[in-house]
């Protein structure tokens, strides 16, 4: 591996492991939801091993973080400043999954009382 494959998979770890706090797991739930070992997910996030390309849309499912964003490819930004609705979404992606569920549950709720009352 080189010294520029190792410090992408440091970088990847390190984002993995502060994604999955963000979202409050511990590394033995996100290891029962990825299929692991706790040990695993510890060298994942320290950089020791690779994560498999395979893994990725699984951890994007557990993290509810696009894949890009793991990966940590920078998005484009748009010109002008981001909606309302944008800059709520966005925060909404930085909330626990619980409450993530909560607002998707209320948001599908209101949606579909709209598209009855046409």
């Amino acid at each position: 591996m080189t010294s520029e494959d190792k410090a992408f998979y440091k970088a990847l770890g390190e984002r993995v492991g502060a994604m999955r706090k963000q979202n409050h797991l511990t590394q033995v739930q996100m290891a029962e939801e990825l299929g692991a070992s706790q040990q695993q997910i510890a060298a994942y996030e320290a950089g020791r091993v690779k994560i498999p390309i395979s893994a990725l849309p699984k951890l994007s499912t557990i993290l509810a973080t696009p894949i890009d964003e793991i990966v940590g490819v920078e998005k484009k930004k748009r010109r002008g400043p981001a909606s309302k609705v944008q800059q709520q979404v966005e925060l909404i992606g930085n909330l626990p999954r619980s409450k993530q569920k909560f607002v998707i549950e209320m948001l599908d709720t209101l949606i579909r009382q709209d598209k009855m009352a046409r």
